[in-house]
């Protein structure tokens, strides 16, 4: 879809199914796990969210780079072996093209991707050079990549040190199986070095320093590392995972919970809305799925039954005034925007990780809200939000920051809104390809 969109809807009634495509944290991690396991773990339900075609796309090649390898090493010793004596720079030749098979890989904007690649790829004995989009080079990578050269492997920074692009070299020999991290950053850094804990020789144990955020993620990769066969502990801070085997398994990627906060939202800001959401689980390994309890502060009820989750709009007062977001940031933006269009005052917190992801999405918020009156501010790590001047025009613009989570979280104010004008609006095929085509489903207008 080129160029931007207008969206409207005529009235404030929805009803209807949406299928939503595979989790993208899930995927992802099922990915990793399944390209470690050598095969013996199967990923089914497939996302089709930008990153994780994205991150198998890398993987299928580095499969593919491996079997030619293979292949030429198997000539190298033909040649060694043979009736006439290979010339040197015959032999020499041959193992360069071990080194330099697909020597550069360019995951763009996927962010997941490249953290979980700076921990995968050293254990693949390759020298390449890991990189993405201009804004990938801008999101910090130091901290992940600190923890992998303590444990032995071999990492430069192209350009700007703890930024991306990197240069991976091959030869990796664990130094150590025990490394500190703080637990305040992204915890997609925690996950990287989990995933491939139990593939090194020594095994990992993670010793989390301070508080650890978005827990729920971290216990994610634990569960479907457990159900791929392996085993871990945790006890108070440290987690530990010795070196073991995966067992043959399939693990079965849930529906997305990131992209159902978005049909919480939008039920949210309906007068009325009878909407059934297949597949999703009411106990699930995705931290999101935490979107039922807090829409329900919004007068939206979530019923499990016939597979999949029934939502329905009751007049309810809005009574709670603080969010916290520590575990699932992703939904900040979703519930603050609600907030904004409801006129509703509240205080958030756990917003820390918020600057550094596919743009700094306090300043996107600020910015993106100020159009309708509505003021975010900041002090320390607490965020309010002022309404009092919130104003309802005919038309509003909004800018995605080449962030998907932003289109998709301002989308809904077109209940709200006659017009809401969105730039870029195929930056949601990064999680959710199909967002705009669903929302058509149930009555939206969307124009060019």
């Amino acid at each position: 879809m080129q160029g931007n969109i207008i969206i409207s809807k005529a009235d404030k009634t929805l009803s209807g199914t949406i299928q939503l495509t595979g989790s993208k944290s899930e995927c992802n991690r099922a990915l990793i796990i399944e390209a470690l396991s050598k095969g013996k773990v199967k990923v089914k339900n497939m996302s089709d969210a930008a990153d994780a075609v994205t991150l198998k796309g890398v993987l299928n090649q580095e499969s593919v780079v491996g079997s030619q390898k293979t292949e030429v090493r198997s000539q190298v010793v033909i040649m060694a072996d043979g009736d006439s004596e290979p010339s040197k720079s015959e032999i020499v030749n041959l193992k360069s093209e071990i080194v330099n098979l697909k020597s550069e890989i360019n995951i763009g904007p996927a962010g997941t991707a490249m953290r979980f690649l700076t921990a995968y790829l050293p254990l693949q004995d390759k020298n390449v050079v890991l990189t993405g989009t201009q804004r990938m080079q801008q999101r910090p990578i130091g901290v992940l990549v600190d923890a992998m050269r303590k444990l032995g492997a071999k990492i430069d920074y192209e350009i700007n040190d703890g930024f991306p692009p990197i240069k991976i070299h091959s030869g990796f020999e664990q130094q150590t199986n025990r490394i500190a991290i703080k637990g305040d950053i992204s915890s997609q850094y925690i996950t990287a070095l989990l995933l491939i804990a139990s593939s090194l020789p020594q095994g990992l144990t993670l010793e989390i320093e301070g508080e650890l955020t978005s827990k729920p993620y971290v216990e994610m990769t634990l569960a479907m590392l457990q159900q791929a066969g392996i085993a871990h502990t945790w006890a108070g801070n440290s987690i530990g995972i010795e070196s073991q085997p995966f067992k043959e398994t399939d693990l079965v990627v849930e529906p997305d919970w990131s992209a159902a906060s978005y049909w919480y939202a939008i039920a949210a800001l309906s007068n009325t809305a009878e909407l059934f959401l297949p597949a999703l689980k009411a106990y699930s390994l995705q931290g999101d799925s935490v979107i039922t309890e807090i829409m329900a502060n919004f007068g939206i009820t979530s019923q499990f039954k016939d597979g999949g989750v029934y939502l329905q709009k009751e007049a309810k007062p809005i009574l709670r005034k603080i969010f916290d977001f520590k575990e699932c940031p992703d939904l900040a933006q979703t519930v603050i925007v609600v907030c904004a269009a409801l006129g509703h005052d509240a205080t958030f917190t756990g917003l820390e990780t918020l600057k550094i992801k596919e743009t700094d999405r306090i300043a996107a918020l600020q910015n993106e809200l100020a159009k309708i009156g509505v003021k975010l501010t900041e002090k320390g790590q607490v965020y309010k939000l002022d309404c009092s001047e919130k104003r309802i025009p005919e038309k509003v613009i909004i800018h995605t920051y080449e962030d998907h989570r932003m289109a998709m979280a301002f989308a809904p104010l077109a209940l709200v809104i006659p017009q809401v004008e969105i730039e870029d609006p195929t930056v949601v095929e990064k999680s959710y390809p199909a967002f705009w085509s669903d929302l058509e489903k149930v009555g939206f207008s969307i124009k060019k």
